[in-house]
């Protein structure tokens, strides 16, 4: 099957952008609007005399996203423990383990962050065109992920026995990220690259959404939240339609995992880009003090919950009806909003002790190569604790995989991701 998800994404976002578009005229270029990153000059400073503070999310590397970045891997790396260990149901502690993977939700959203932030700030300061070009973007991506993702690939299909029935049409569609558009793509140790697949798709597919939102500049910018709303609600309804009774998907296609179906997840980060490079409002005042950032967090763990209840949800690895996966998704990219918000929302400077603490950072600068590598670490974890598959001896299982992933974690950023972008992008 040719990518269709990947193309009905695009269309998606090509839409949302004409629709956007609609909303406002071209407008001929101006002089740059002053920002909050510029200071006084806003109508609010000028009435007021009072300079607005610039958000931590506005522009510049922010530690703490890289400390919430280190432990959702850490919680992906519990679920899929727990999967093979049959601790992930039966009681509520073991039904969280087998919901913390939806954490893939806060790696979405910080994605959507980054790629977005960029888009917004250029929009609010009233400049034309787009902030950055297409292929330089797409050139940056490309170096990110795929080079320590092919050694992957080949590290699994060689190394692991089970793969080695697989011919060259599977290694092609792995190394492609197209697996997901394929009936039965699951391969050992690499069944997490769904993920990938779907960030590559939103990669291709962001492009086109921002050029469609160009005009929605200056004045006008504040049509850019509803747009965004309207692109992330796209993907709670998209796994509401029968799309193979109507036969417009294959058979045997898992419709839940088309990128379709994950708007929301990084239309949250995508929001929280246009809020932090806007004037500062009441989320941004609800995230000043100390202590309310705890209000956000416990939200955010409130979501999380919510999905292991097994009066709304079915526990375990099941496949749900698509009311119910539009369900968990939507609670689950208010989770990613509310553990980001309160970083990206609070005001310049704002420390967070132990989102920046020293062993945080690193997991979070490794995190990549921790997500990449843990399952084939899992399936070693067996042998060297002398242990059977599917034997419940999680608290074996899950120290020995988490610390050997963070060790190869280290190893490929510093051998694979580092030594390729400074190869392939050495201006980024």
């Amino acid at each position: 099957m040719r990518p269709v998800a990947a193309v009905a994404l695009a269309g998606g976002a090509v839409a949302a952008g004409f629709a956007a578009r609609r909303l406002a005229q071209p407008a001929p270029p101006t002089a740059a609007a002053p920002t909050l990153a510029d200071a006084p000059e806003t109508a609010a400073a000028e009435a007021t005399g009072v300079q607005q503070p610039r958000l931590a999310g506005a522009r510049g590397h922010i530690p703490a996203l890289e400390g919430l970045r280190g432990l959702a891997a850490i919680g992906i790396i519990t679920t899929h423990v727990a999967f093979v260990t049959r601790m992930s149901y039966g009681t509520p502690v073991r039904r969280l383990y087998g919901r913390l993977d939806m954490l893939v939700a806060v790696f979405f959203a910080k994605t959507g962050f980054l790629l977005w932030r960029a888009h917004s700030d250029h929009a609010r300061r009233d400049r034309p065109g787009t902030a950055r070009a297409v292929i330089p973007y797409l050139r940056a991506r490309l170096v990110r992920i795929m080079p320590a993702y092919s050694v992957l690939v080949a590290v699994a299909m060689v190394l692991l026995p089970q793969n080695r029935i697989n011919g060259p049409v599977v290694w092609l569609r792995n190394l492609t990220l197209t697996q997901i558009y394929q009936r039965r793509f699951l391969v050992s140790g690499l069944t997490h690259a769904w993920s990938l697949a779907v960030e590559m798709a939103y990669y291709l597919a962001l492009p086109a959404l921002w050029t469609g939102m160009r005009n929605l500049r200056g004045d006008r910018a504040r049509w850019r939240l509803p747009a965004v709303g309207a692109f992330g609600l796209s993907g709670l309804l998209f796994p509401l339609i029968p799309w193979q009774r109507l036969r417009l998907l294959p058979r045997g296609i898992n419709v839940q995992i088309l990128p379709p179906a994950f708007s929301a997840w990084f239309a949250s980060g995508m929001l929280l880009a246009e809020l932090a490079t806007a004037r500062p409002g009441l989320l941004a005042r609800l995230s000043r003090a100390s202590y309310a950032r705890w209000g956000w967090w416990t939200a955010g763990a409130g979501a999380l919950l919510a999905t292991t209840s097994t009066r709304w949800f079915s526990e375990g690895f099941h496949h749900p009806s698509g009311r119910e996966y539009a369900a968990r998704n939507g609670l689950t990219a208010a989770m990613a909003f509310f553990f980001l918000g309160p970083v990206v929302l609070a005001p310049a400077g704002t420390r967070f002790r132990v989102l920046e603490s020293a062993p945080l950072q690193a997991i979070g600068r490794w995190s990549y190569g921790i997500f990449l590598w843990h399952l084939i670490v899992l399936h070693y974890a067996f042998p060297l604790t002398r242990t059977s598959l599917w034997t419940r001896r999680m608290g074996a299982i899950w120290p020995v995989t988490v610390a050997g992933s963070i060790a190869v974690g280290a190893a490929s950023y510093r051998f694979i991701e580092e030594p390729a972008r400074k190869l392939l992008s050495p201006h980024a």
